[in-house]
Order: C-alpha cells, then sequence, then structure tokens
C-alpha cells in the first residue's frame, strides 16, 4: 500500500523530491493529474511511498528543505 507523503505545486517540484529519496533508498511514485496535457494548470503532484517508509521519507524530505 502507498500513502502520500507530500503534495507538490508542480511535478517538477515532486521529481527533485523524489530524486532526494531514491538518495536516501526509498522508493516512491508521482501521481499528478493534469487531464493528460489539456490542463496543464492542474499540475499539482503527489509523491507516494510505502506505508512501512512513510516516517523514513518524511524524516529525509524534512532534512533535504533545511540544506
Amino acid at each position: 500500500m502507498t500513502v502520500v507523503v507530500s503534495r507538490f505545486r508542480s511535478v517538477a517540484d515532486a521529481l527533485i523530491a523524489q530524486g532526494v529519496l531514491e538518495q536516501a533508498g526509498i522508493e516512491s511514485s508521482i501521481r499528478s493529474d493534469n487531464a493528460g496535457g489539456q490542463y496543464p494548470a492542474l499540475d499539482a503532484a503527489s509523491l507516494l511511498v510505502r506505508a512501512d517508509d512513510v516516517e523514513a521519507a518524511r524524516e529525509v524530505l524534512q532534512a533535504a528543505a533545511k540544506d
């Protein structure tokens, strides 16, 4: 089961966070729906991780935000 660990205003921001998690060894995926590109203004994205990784992922993302 996957859980939303964070939400972002854009897919680009979510991709950066996904890279941070990947470097920490945490697998993640991005969920976004802009109607197949029809509505680029709806570019918000959710970053999902396995339920077992939520706490570690939040810690990694918080530490990265401080840097």
